[in-house]
């Protein structure tokens, strides 16, 4: 991630009775990837409107650690070169990160 400022950085709790923790182990909840990748869209585009007008993918996205129920994650996103890259953390651990690019 480059060393620019954040164009957006949002925290916000994993709802701990979401509904992909039913079947995403039992005895050991883990929020699924595309849940966790839903949560970054919807903080996205909730606190950067602008980004409604256009067509959004991710690319080059690591899981890098789990994510329970409950969990406080911090996002944020930077401008890069061809879209915007984030990270998400919970703590100082990075669960997740990549890239959201403007679909051509």
């Amino acid at each position: 991630m480059s060393d620019d400022a954040a164009l957006l950085t949002a925290t916000f709790v994993v709802d701990p009775f979401h509904p992909a923790f039913a079947g995403h182990f039992p005895g050991r909840p883990i929020l699924p990837g595309v849940a966790l990748l839903a949560e970054v869209m919807e903080h996205w585009l909730v606190q950067s409107p602008q980004a409604l007008q256009a067509q959004w993918t991710f690319d080059a996205v690591k899981f890098l650690a789990p994510v329970g129920p409950g969990a406080r994650l911090t996002m944020t996103v930077r401008a890069r070169v061809r879209g915007h890259g984030f990270e998400v953390r919970h703590g100082n651990t990075l669960v997740a990160s990549g890239q959201l690019t403007v679909q051509e």
